[in-house]
């Protein structure tokens, strides 16, 4: 009797553990069903392509579209409206060629121009273009510029050297074989010149005119065979030459539209992205804040932020009162600056706009630029107004950000921690030999200063002086421009272009002004908002 009453429970733990085993794999069926129907049966129910569906599971972006959307075909009138061609400006076409005699330089000249040119992304490009104006200006040959940013001293990869770290440096020589004679190096007479600090240099201005070069950089040429140009204000030459000089206007265009050509893996990684962003079919907005924290330090817009920004705008705008960068206060009433349309308009202000004139919540936006001063935090009403707003991040994998880059030392090995100070080791010393035990644990080691670029900055209550840069973020800088060249060629590409600001940190043309004038002179047709603030 008691051997059936055992029996009877083994038998039945028995039926308990095969109903249990056979709940988990069912559980484990429907959770695996589920989540089939959950990341295919929207892309199944919208027939979208092969291409596609790959890019939404390798990418953070899986963009949501309106199921009865509006008619977007290229034929219909609100199609036309928000993308279609500027019919007004049908007639514009690119002609940048000489039209009156224009001589080829001389193969071997004896003068050379050797330009180091500081700045952001736009600084370096406009530079570059002045600096081939005044070599020809000039009759001399132009070494390849040097780009301070981007020297193997910031920590960057030993593989690209200064100008070839963003740009093409074959085809660059090329396009302008009929304008200049380009040279990559110093002849092996004059570099030792150049290692002794012996050739002359001259620190050259923002817009300069011709006859300063002509009257006091040409004798010294002609003298030294040699002069160096250190160029950090961004443009060494004037923005609108003579009328006789005219040829020369022609030039710059030559040089920013068709020589200044980004390295092959720039463009590769660009034209994935833009791929990426016309998978799904539609037209997209590229849209730059133009939210720097030196525009708007110099412009006078603290108030529009809050706390802790208002604050670092605050110390930057002192910075550059006692530099004589900016003239006036220090206070300056920022909303009379916003309305007077010295100031950028947010993101939210863009959104509403946007809506306002017609585009749908579900537009595609691309938000281009290295900076928005206040973090991403201040695109977060844009975010709630469009629901698909997305940046070189969400496009791209770490990986092929990091390919771009090249092969990067290891800064932690490679700059070690300073050693503890004399001072230090006494005090653990005499710990160590003091008193009887128990007593009390060491002193705690110094915290290291430190401060985040989007939080508080600690140095703002301790110094006027901003910290000097780390290695490591002298090399985020160089990755920057890398940045900003991808956005570049996005926005000059993007079905509508959108700018939320046009002047930098100097009251001259920014990034945005560059895209306008790329986009007008190779499309002159498509779509730019030149929004009045």
């Amino acid at each position: 009797m008691k051997g059936d009453v055992g029996g009877g429970k083994m038998v039945m733990k028995s039926k308990l553990k095969w109903v249990g085993l056979l709940g988990l794999v069912l559980s484990a069926l429907s959770l695996f069903t589920h989540f089939l129907l959950a990341r295919y049966s929207y892309s199944d129910s919208n027939n979208l392509t092969t291409e596609y569906q790959t890019i939404t599971t390798i990418f953070s972006w899986r963009p949501v579209f309106e199921t009865n959307a509006v008619d977007l075909s290229p034929t219909s009138k609100l199609y036309r409206r928000l993308w279609g061609p500027v019919r007004l400006l049908e007639s514009l076409q690119p002609h940048a060629k000489p039209r009156e005699h224009y001589p080829v330089p001389v193969s071997e000249s004896d003068r050379f121009i050797f330009v180091r040119i500081r700045g952001g992304f736009h600084e370096i490009r406009s530079s570059i273009c002045d600096a081939v104006v005044v070599a020809r200006l000039l009759n001399a040959t132009l070494v390849i510029p040097e780009i301070q940013s981007t020297t193997s001293s910031k920590g960057i990869s030993a593989q690209f050297k200064s100008f070839a770290y963003l740009y093409n440096e074959d085809h660059f020589m090329s396009a302008l074989a009929n304008d200049i004679t380009i040279v990559k190096t110093l002849p092996k007479t004059l570099k030792g010149a150049r290692r002794k600090k012996e050739i002359p240099s001259f620190k050259v201005f923002n817009s300069q005119s011709p006859y300063y070069y002509l009257h006091h950089v040409l004798p010294v040429l002609k003298r030294h065979s040699v002069a160096e140009l250190v160029v950090s204000d961004g443009g060494c030459l004037q923005a609108i030459l003579p009328p006789d000089l005219e040829e020369y206007q022609r030039l710059r265009c030559r040089v920013a539209f068709h020589a200044l050509s980004f390295r092959q893996e720039v463009q590769e990684l660009a034209t994935k992205i833009l791929l990426r962003l016309r998978a799904p079919g539609r037209p997209f907005i590229a849209y730059d804040p133009g939210m720097t924290r030196d525009a708007l330090a110099y412009h006078g817009c603290a108030e529009l932020f809050q706390d802790v920004h208002t604050e670092l705008i605050q110390h930057r705008r002192l910075w550059m009162l006692k530099r004589g960068i900016v003239k006036g206060s220090l206070t300056v009433d920022s909303n009379a600056q916003r309305l007077n349309g010295s100031c950028p308009l947010m993101p939210e202000e863009i959104g509403i706009i946007l809506r306002a004139y017609g585009y749908s919540w579900d537009t595609i936006i691309y938000i281009s630029g290295g900076e928005v001063f206040g973090g991403q935090k201040k695109l977060i009403p844009l975010h709630a107004i469009f629901e698909n707003v997305v940046d070189r991040t969400s496009l791209t994998t770490p990986w092929e950000l990091n390919k771009i880059y090249g092969r990067e030392a290891n800064l932690v090995d490679k700059y070690p921690k300073a050693p503890p100070s004399a001072e230090k080791e006494m005090k653990y010393e005499a710990w160590k030999t003091s008193g009887q035990r128990p007593r009390p644990l060491p002193p705690p080691p110094a915290r290291p200063k430190s401060y985040h670029i989007e939080g508080w900055w600690g140095w703002v209550a301790e110094s006027d002086n901003e910290p000097e840069s780390t290695v490591i973020e002298l090399r985020t800088n160089a990755h920057k421009l890398l940045w900003e060249a991808i956005d570049y060629m996005v926005c000059v590409e993007a079905d509508v272009f959108v700018p939320g600001f046009d002047r930098d940190g100097k009251g001259r043309p920014s990034f945005a002004s560059l895209v306008m004038g790329h986009r007008l002179y190779q499309s002159a047709t498509a779509k730019s908002f030149r929004l009045d603030r």
